[in-house]
């Protein structure tokens, strides 16, 4: 996918493509973000054998709001749900 998005930056630079195609491919990259259940947090956190204060601390979250999700009071939102996305996919590692 890098070097399909570096042919289309390069397009883009030539004039071949314009902003607007441009802007809609970048999008298209992006991993889709989907909501997660109370127990898919958990269960990550616990496939990535992670405690819930040190699995807060890769988030930058405190772990009372790590817990809040994993009993289902809130729900992650925003750049929490993009970081537990990304360790989903990639584990903790790719964020560490």
């Amino acid at each position: 996918m890098a070097s399909i998005h570096e042919t289309m930056e390069a397009l883009h630079e030539v004039g071949a493509i314009d902003k607007q195609t441009m802007r809609a491919f970048d999008d298209a990259c992006l991993t889709p973000v989907e909501s997660l259940s109370p127990e898919a947090i958990r269960a990550l956190r616990e496939r990535e054998h992670r405690s819930l204060p040190v699995f807060a601390r890769y988030l930058h979250v405190s772990k009372n709001l790590v817990s809040d999700w994993e009993r289902g009071v809130k729900r992650p939102g925003g750049p929490a749900l993009r970081l537990l996305t990304v360790i989903e996919k990639e584990g903790n590692q790719a964020i560490a």
